[in-house]
């Protein structure tokens, strides 16, 4: 009764289903596949591809050299599509929110208000790269809250084989995108996760068969059965905590190398060094910031006491980015002497 009184939707089984991967491995495919099988059914199922549901403010942002603002604002972005699917679980109302696509969201929420048994399972198919953590555990936590079965189906496919296909796509990404996410993504990992348990990787460097349809769907009908328990666990809540500490690191350590790299390249002008020699320190620069960011990430995520409860994380980027301004310095040095 009090969640009736609340708007909430009562015992409507439901699963939110994230589809991750790189660009271009086929995750609009592969839900376009599950979402006719799911109909199929007579479950109300819909696709919700973030890239047509964001507004294209947030891609323009996102592509500016604004530092923490670019960061801050994807973020919101993102959260403001979970913000939706919540308000609709809670009171079936379209969104008000400026960062949503709205006559994307009624497309996607259509085939989710069709006349249907009571007990016909709602699907969310979000479909996004979610290449950290963190990403697909606000999902998990949205699907706790409200009793949702929850399940990630990873595509893997090899960079050359995700690159080829984006070029032929009617408004292919840049394919330093691709390259950058290659870096980034972290794959479902359910011995270290235990709220990853529910997850299916599958090879989509050819085409996806029935089969793997097959799988995808034994995978949602197990999560539908299981739904996370609403109870907070603080296992999962320090885990949580961790990567949104560990991004947050992550993010000012990278701004904070930036402005290394600049002043590295001020310093070479200064030095006169020949423009051929120019490109090779930024191609080294480069390469030396995102090896040492992605180590920084994972030695982060190594430590089980790492919070932003206990850390001081202004010194914790600070000591980080000393290694890498050591770094740095050898690199300018190297190619300023290589001039003389």
């Amino acid at each position: 009764m009090a969640a009736e009184e609340a708007g909430v939707v009562p015992r409507t089984p439901g699963c939110l289903c994230v589809l991750c991967g790189l660009p271009a491995a086929g995750k609009s495919t592969l839900a376009l596949q599950v979402l006719r099988t799911a109909r199929q059914r007579g479950w109300r199922a819909g696709v919700f591809p973030y890239d047509d549901l964001i507004t294209e403010q947030a891609f323009q942002t996102r592509s500016a050299e604004d530092g923490e603002d670019m960061h801050t604002e994807w973020k919101l972005h993102r959260q403001a599509v979970l913000q939706c699917v919540e308000d609709f679980l809670e009171r079936r109302e379209p969104p008000s929110r400026r960062r949503i696509n709205r006559a994307a969201w009624e497309q996607c929420i259509r085939p989710l208000l069709q006349p249907a048994s009571y007990q016909a399972p709602l699907l969310f198919l979000l479909d996004d790269n979610f290449y950290y953590p963190s990403m697909r555990y606000e999902v998990f936590q949205l699907a706790r809250k409200y009793s949702l079965g929850f399940c990630q189906v990873h595509l893997r496919c090899d960079l050359d084989t995700c690159v080829s296909r984006n070029q032929n796509r009617s408004e292919p990404i840049p394919t330093s995108v691709l390259l950058e996410m290659v870096k980034r993504l972290e794959p479902p990992n359910p011995q270290k996760n235990t709220w990853e348990t529910n997850s299916l990787s599958l090879n989509s460097a050819e085409s996806l068969s029935e089969c793997d349809t097959q799988k995808v769907m034994e995978l949602i009908s197990s999560a539908l059965s299981n739904p996370p328990s609403p109870v907070e666990d603080n296992t999962e809540q320090t885990e949580a905590d961790r990567l949104k500490c560990a991004t947050s690191v992550i993010h000012q350590a990278d701004q904070a190398c930036r402005r290394l790299v600049s002043d590295a390249m001020t310093t070479a002008r200064g030095a006169q060094v020949p423009s051929e020699k120019m490109r090779s320190l930024v191609a080294q620069l480069n390469q030396s910031k995102a090896t040492f960011l992605q180590n920084l990430r994972r030695q982060l995520l190594q430590e089980a006491s790492f919070s932003q409860e206990d850390v001081d994380v202004e010194r914790v980027v600070g000591r980080a980015v000393d290694v890498f301004d050591r770094e740095r310095k050898e690199i300018l040095s190297r190619i300023i002497n290589e001039k003389k």
